[in-house]
């Protein structure tokens, strides 16, 4: 049988046995008729708040975050049509804040390919500088005393409008909603606390859970300190046309959205498998490896231990090259010594949580990756090369029996599969 994988801007083609094989991917949503319209009634009838016309005055200061490069959101068709609805207030009282995180700040092309050429000359956009203190402002302090610092647009503005996309995320439960303030707009001192390996271990720390997920709830106690927020965020199918517009509350319209993704996404399973093969949901998503631990994290839930996973993550942005990520990777001499140096007391650097979930899958299940990135770039991660997909399945059933399958995710971690019972 013929699989669709999403990978990269065209997709790739794979050839697996189809009596041997089970394809596990998101209920399909088809797009609103009328997406503007949708959006419009939306903000006039928000979920748990009053319309967003009753938020504004004349001199209102607006501030707006917006989704970054790596995620799918469709910025260019929802910030326009918001600052369509904003059009009474000057440009000057509006502030755009690019929700970077730890991520490299976007350059004034991608902002442009992001939010279109016009608002990028229209109105103020700015890159979240999550390690400038002149940029942050202290909203109290974590459970461990951590200060809680937000980028000072967000926190001054008189209305927050919080912008984004809801998907499954792999240790925060779902994306979107108070996760567009914090970790979004947040310091990196803020953010290396809450994404610390006590969090990241936590068994509610997974695709799915909110509540009682103490990683996501305490990014939410830090959002609501911001003050009170207007939440916009959509739901897409895979050809990124929105499904879904969930507006209002930033904790209820987000609760009310992570429903609706959950009955598409949930896929169950009887039994773990053999082989997995995921994918990191295709460009931007997989526009580098510290990404596709996503989509290795979607696997993962489905895996016999000892078994296979492959991903297939383009990587067209490399690990990347220089990043954090990349330098944890390549200090270790090991998976199993990384996790080693992350229980050391004091231990904590940036991007520190992607390198830990991806050490405690190695520790779960074997990793082969294909991708664009050369094979000792791969080496150099601790991970192993694929370059033929198909050929790799193969030979991993043959190596397991006859009894042996195989899963594959073709959006990776928009779905998530789960084991009856498990």
């Amino acid at each position: 049988m013929l699989v669709q994988l999403a990978y990269g801007r065209h997709g790739l083609n794979l050839e697996l046995p189809g009596d041997r094989t089970v394809v596990l991917a998101p209920r399909y949503w088809p797009g609103l008729p009328d997406e503007k319209a949708a959006l419009f009634e939306a903000l006039d009838e928000p979920i748990a708040a009053t319309p967003l016309r009753s938020w504004l005055k004349p001199d209102t200061r607006v501030c707006i975050t917006f989704s970054d490069i790596t995620r799918a959101t469709p910025n260019d068709r929802l910030i326009p049509w918001l600052l369509e609805y904003l059009q009474e207030l000057p440009a000057a009282q509006i502030t755009l804040v690019n929700q970077v995180g730890t991520h490299r700040p976007n350059t004034r092309a991608e902002l442009e390919q992001l939010l279109t050429p016009e608002v990028v000359r229209r109105y103020r956009v700015l890159n979240h500088e999550p390690e400038n203190p002149e940029a942050l402002v202290a909203v109290g302090t974590l459970r461990d005393g951590t200060p809680a610092l937000i980028n000072r647009h967000v926190v001054e503005a008189e209305v927050r409008i919080v912008t984004g996309y809801i998907e499954p995320h792999f240790f925060a439960g779902f994306s979107g909603g108070p996760k567009g303030i914090a970790p979004g707009c947040a310091g990196l001192r803020t953010i290396q606390s809450n994404h610390g390996p006590g969090h990241i271990a936590h068994p509610r720390a997974t695709f799915g859970q909110t509540e009682g997920n103490p990683l996501w709830e305490e990014l939410r106690d830090v959002a609501l300190r911001a003050g009170p927020s207007f939440l916009v965020n959509v739901t897409l199918n895979e050809r990124r046309q929105i499904t879904g517009v969930f507006a209002g509350d930033l904790v209820a319209a987000h609760r009310a959205g992570t429903g609706f993704v959950r009955s598409s996404a949930m896929q169950e399973v009887e039994c773990p498998f053999e082989v997995v093969v995921t994918t990191n949901s295709g460009y931007p998503l997989d526009l580098n490896l510290y990404q596709g631990v996503k989509g290795l994290s979607a696997a993962a839930r489905i895996v016999r231990p000892g078994g296979l996973i492959l991903l297939a993550c383009e990587c067209s942005e490399g690990v990347p090259a220089g990043s954090p990520f990349e330098r944890l990777l390549h200090r270790a001499t090991s998976p199993e010594a990384l996790l080693a140096a992350l229980r050391q007391p004091g231990f904590s650097e940036p991007e520190q949580w992607q390198a830990q979930i991806l050490a405690q899958i190695q520790q779960h299940a074997r990793v082969q990756v294909h991708s664009t990135l050369p094979r000792s770039v791969i080496q150099a991660c601790h991970l192993d090369a694929c370059a033929d997909l198909s050929e790799a399945v193969a030979n991993e059933l043959h190596r397991q029996g006859p009894t042996a399958q195989v899963a594959v995710l073709p959006q990776g971690p928009l779905t998530i599969p789960y084991v009856r019972d498990g």
